[in-house]
């Protein structure tokens, strides 16, 4: 089988994001072929991706075409083939993209209508949290597939790395991986909470645009995880961390809630500094890292089960 990626292609740090990446080794491991053709644009800019596309599809000949956002929807759709085209919302284009008030960006509901208008011509939609449901009508072709985690890559650290990763061994340390100029990742909430903490011995880390490895280390030497979005569809770093055994506060944003279930160590806050601050206060208090991992096995958010779901999908749709 030879499944063909259409993916953004903006990045000059990622030309092939982390998550794709990984989900495409996961799916060689499978047996299947994986090839990449990123979107290179902005906008309407998208549609000069169309012509190269459909020669792109000439000459591999894909088994399947998988669109990552509902852009790249589109231009799988106008590029034609022939082919099924199963298509991931990847968040912002299903809900809209939030500001620092909570609110949606106008200009970004334009890309919710295209999400809207581009449904009747893909075979398969696959939405990664349930909040995200509601963004699709075609609700027969709808199948929920979270993103997975290759353990693999994130893996448990037996030794200390605190010294190896530069971080005071007498002190605790909470870590923000978001954008800080990123309005929906929140980061203002994080600072405020820990502020409110009023705690000497804690240092707060906001971390952006490292190595994976780098992110595995760090998650298994700080004390706690924060993540402050309004808005995620299914939030790869929180089933990292989790993956780490590291203690976790966030918002209820995306799947995050049903990802850490009743994980001791692990806990969703409010809005509020006060209620955020009081739940950095008792992951803090957590004794020893947690049972993340065990979690994430347990919902099959392993890469390798998730893969297993992409290749059934797959099967159904050029049966089909």
């Amino acid at each position: 089988m030879k499944v063909l990626f259409v993916h953004s292609g903006n990045s000059t740090r990622f030309p092939v994001s982390p998550f794709l990446a990984s989900q495409a080794a996961s799916l060689r491991e499978k047996g299947v072929e994986v090839e990449y053709f990123p979107v290179v644009g902005k906008g309407f800019g998208y549609l000069k991706n169309i012509g190269p596309l459909r020669r792109k599809i000439r000459t591999e000949v894909p088994d399947v075409i998988h669109a990552h956002y509902s852009l790249c929807g589109w231009v799988a759709v106008l590029a034609g083939g022939g082919r099924p085209i199963v298509l991931s919302l990847m968040g912002d284009d299903a809900q809209g993209t939030f500001l620092a008030n909570g609110r949606r960006a106008l200009k970004s509901w334009f890309f919710v209508v295209l999400t809207w208008l581009v449904q009747p011509f893909v075979d398969a939609i696959i939405y990664k949290s349930k909040n995200l449901l509601g963004a699709i009508w075609r609700n027969r072709i709808a199948h929920w597939i979270p993103n997975g985690i290759r353990l693999d890559q994130f893996k448990l650290h037996e030794t200390d790395l605190r010294g190896e990763m530069g971080l005071d061994t007498h002190r605790k340390h909470v870590l923000f991986l978001g954008d800080p100029d990123d309005p929906n990742k929140n980061i203002a909430l994080a600072r405020t909470a820990i502020e409110h903490l009023g705690r000497s011995d804690v240092e707060f880390h906001a971390i952006h645009g490292i190595p994976h490895d780098m992110v595995v280390k760090y998650l298994n030497c700080v004390d706690v995880f924060v993540l402050c979005s309004f808005g995620e569809g299914s939030p790869n770093v929180i089933k990292e961390a989790m993956t780490c055994n590291c203690p976790i506060v966030t918002t209820p944003a995306g799947d995050a809630p049903w990802v850490l279930g009743e994980t001791p160590g692990c806990l969703v806050a409010s809005y509020e500094p006060i209620d955020f601050a009081s739940k950095i206060e008792l992951a803090l208090g957590h004794d020893g890292r947690t049972k993340g991992r065990e979690r994430i096995l347990a919902l099959g958010l392993d890469a390798g089960s998730i893969a297993d779901q992409l290749v059934a999908l797959y099967q159904r749709v050029i049966k089909a």
